[in-house]
């Protein structure tokens, strides 16, 4: 004879397994944290492109939470100061997670470094902790070991994220290095946006899609660009972006008496593909990075690439095979590699061939099958 508590535990069990099928056919609901896509750069372009490709997927509904939310039009005069626009900004962005955080399953956090972290994921991690929510940090920045060896605050929240993903191997590396487990899931590129174009014969145009900023070493672009005149007089160069150091750009362009460079300004990323597609070599300088999303792009379109190789960059371009590497710094081997570009097209089209194809691991239905995944497991689903 089955006594009540046998019962009583039978019953649980199946309406454990009631639930479970239930949830199986509900959507799963994610919330996606990130700079919003009116500010241009990697992270936005990244949270703008998942969030967009989520929006028709039977299986998830995906939310994003900005962390520049807009305000009140009374007070929108305060964006244009810095500190202050920060400041007033705080109170509308916590609201914003607290009302966007309640019927969700999983908080996806986008991350940058130093006082980035404090002032976004941070909140939103606490938030999700309060909420009881699954945490997941996706951690963009290059300055990864510098920032993780001087913020003891970051690495203990990191610690207590429910998964941490990074998009290259590199920044895998450098989270080992302290004890921080991640999962690499690379960055997407929106290959119908992109229309691969070979590069029969390459004529001296180059483009620049990295903005204006210390870390990018546009000087040592424009540097190159210098030396490449030399050789062929018209070369042109198109600089793409906006930044704190465009001042000091434009100022080493007239004093060193350069001809034909673009400053295009800042593009939406819905526009941008032109900017390979009129082109003929992008090209690159930055001394500190990880997976930058416009090399991909010049990947999809066939654009050769010539590119400085600080730690991260080598785990994204292979010399030789999809592009062609030199020293941070040296603007002369960086010109060199563009006038060896330039004077052996067949080598070029190789690269940029093997470059395209190294580009599909990069495309939606590979990425989306790694993040599905990865929701599930946290939510505790199993694979469909």
């Amino acid at each position: 004879m089955k006594t009540a508590a046998s019962m009583s535990s039978r019953w649980r069990i199946v309406d454990s397994k009631q639930r479970t099928v239930q949830r199986r056919t509900e959507q799963m609901r994610v919330a996606i944290v990130a700079a919003s896509p009116r500010w241009i750069g990697g992270q936005g372009v990244q949270a703008d492109l998942l969030v967009r490709h989520w929006l028709n997927d039977p299986e998830f509904a995906v939310q994003f939470i900005p962390i520049d939310p807009l305000m009140p039009v009374w007070l929108r005069w305060i964006q244009r100061i810095p500190v202050m626009r920060t400041i007033a900004r705080a109170p509308f962005y916590l609201a914003a997670l607290w009302n966007g955080t309640k019927d969700v399953d999983v908080i996806h956090i986008f991350s940058a470094s130093y006082s980035s972290f404090l002032l976004a994921p941070a909140p939103a991690w606490l938030i999700a902790r309060i909420r009881g929510k699954k945490t997941l940090f996706h951690y963009h920045s290059g300055e990864a070991r510098d920032h993780l060896r001087r913020s003891t605050v970051a690495r203990r929240i990191l610690m207590h994220a429910d998964q941490i993903v990074v998009p290259s191997q590199y920044l895998s590396n450098v989270f080992r290095e302290f004890n921080l487990k991640v999962q690499v899931i690379p960055n997407v590129v929106d290959q119908s946006q992109f229309r691969y174009r070979p590069r029969q014969a390459l004529v001296p145009r180059l483009v620049c899609t990295r903005g204006f900023h210390p870390y990018y070493s546009v000087d040592v672009v424009v540097r190159a660009f210098d030396l490449l005149k030399k050789t062929y007089p018209e070369s042109r160069l198109c600089l793409v972006g906006k930044g704190p150091v465009e001042r000091q750009i434009r100022d080493l362009v007239r004093t060193l008496e350069l001809k034909d460079v673009e400053f295009a300004g800042p593009i939406a990323h819905s526009s941008i593909a032109q900017y390979y597609d009129q082109n003929d070599i992008f090209i690159n300088a930055s001394w500190l990075d990880n997976m930058p999303v416009s090399i991909l792009e010049a990947f999809a379109s066939g654009t050769p690439v010539a590119t400085t190789a600080p730690e991260g960059i080598r785990y994204v371009v292979e010399h030789e095979r999809t592009g062609l590497l030199c020293e941070p710094g040296d603007w002369r081997a960086l010109a060199e590699n563009v006038i060896r570009l330039v004077q052996d097209p067949e080598f070029a089209l190789q690269i940029a061939l093997n470059a395209h194809e190294e580009s599909r691991r990069y495309q939606w239905g590979i990425v989306r099958t790694q993040w599905a995944h990865l929701y599930r497991k946290l939510i505790g689903l199993r694979e469909i």
